[in-house]
């Protein structure tokens, strides 16, 4: 396994991660898939044995049930592994728990290490800003939990440029976690060129772009009633043919390579900077292995050139009016 120091934070993390946000059993989010404790030891299992040390997950998956049960299945072996989680905004029953203030701040990553059953979190995300709380209030108190050693470094998601910088002035952040593939490629205009200049490492989530860069989905007939992707722009209509005609060059050249298409899309993210490190999920074990046989595929610079020339996906990433964001 090949690790990565994410920018100049000192964060050293496996090229690959693991997302475990179908952790629960029935209590996990349908739209991600459900893995029973049994099955998601053995997942954990089989990356600690490849060498993986960062598992993903977030205080808002499956209402904490991605917590509590990575933290069940990790108990008695915590050194051996990195959790990252995140929090995100939201409003509690108290006066002062609203949005990313100080007290809910400071609340929820107490809830998050109950649940991990953990004394400490490794990475601590922002999962979404808020405008309703000051920037600073909620980075200042991000950085007394780093104090007290409740967390050891800092990380954003889906944050832009400008919150990048005005978050690192007030205190180092490790990583910043948003979208990035072969077919979603937004964040090299601006994010990591900001994340480059500051020394701030790239944690890219769906590398496969939510499974349709692995080449298998052909149509919407091939998702579940409740597969959240059903309602997404890239699936739908005309996007979804020109979608497919992307996936099938990927194919192409996975032929030549003798491997995955899967195994193709992960290997350009991993080529794209050594402080890149997606966090591919999946809910079968075969997958699991595979994207972790990405690993071993060698893309040339003609390979990697000739993927960069591949066309963006077509559609937006989400539906305003979708299940997931309505």
């Amino acid at each position: 396994m090949e690790y990565r120091t994410l920018g100049r934070s000192g964060l050293k993390v496996s090229v690959m991660a693991l997302g475990t946000a179908n952790f629960g059993g029935a209590a996990a989010d349908a739209r991600w898939g459900q893995l029973e404790t049994p099955e998601a030891r053995r997942f954990v299992d089989i990356a600690l044995e490849a060498g993986v040390n960062l598992f993903d997950t977030a205080d808002v998956y499956s209402g904490g049930a991605s917590e509590a049960t990575l933290g069940e299945i990790v108990s008695g072996r915590r050194d051996e592994l990195l959790i990252a989680t995140k929090v995100r905004f939201r409003s509690g029953p108290g006066p002062n728990d609203v949005g990313l203030s100080r007290h809910h701040i400071i609340t929820s990553c107490e809830a998050s290490l109950r649940r991990l059953g953990t004394d400490w979190i490794d990475l601590y995300q922002v999962h979404e800003w808020d405008a309703m709380a000051p920037l600073e209030e909620t980075l200042e108190a991000l950085d007394g939990l780093v104090r007290t050693g409740k967390v050891r470094y800092l990380g954003l998601s889906e944050a832009a440029p400008a919150t990048i910088r005005r978050a690192h002035a007030v205190h180092p952040i490790s990583a910043l976690q948003t979208e990035y593939s072969i077919w979603a490629r937004d964040p090299e205009a601006e994010i990591l060129p900001t994340l480059r200049e500051l020394g701030i490492g790239f944690v890219p989530y769906s590398p496969l772009g939510r499974g349709f860069l692995t080449g298998t989905l052909r149509s919407l007939d091939q998702l579940e009633e409740n597969d959240f992707r059903r309602y997404q722009p890239r699936f739908l209509g005309d996007n979804l043919a020109a979608n497919i005609a992307i996936v099938e060059q990927i194919d192409t050249l996975a032929s030549v390579k003798g491997c995955t298409a899967a195994q193709v899309a992960l290997a350009w993210v991993h080529a794209q900077g050594r402080d890149v490190a997606p966090i591919p999920g999946t809910k079968r074990r075969r997958y699991l292995e595979e994207n972790i046989g990405a690993l071993d595929v060698e893309l040339s610079r003609d390979d990697v050139a000739r993927l960069d020339g591949l066309a963006t996906a077509r559609g937006d990433r989400y539906a305003d009016m979708s299940p997931l964001n309505g």
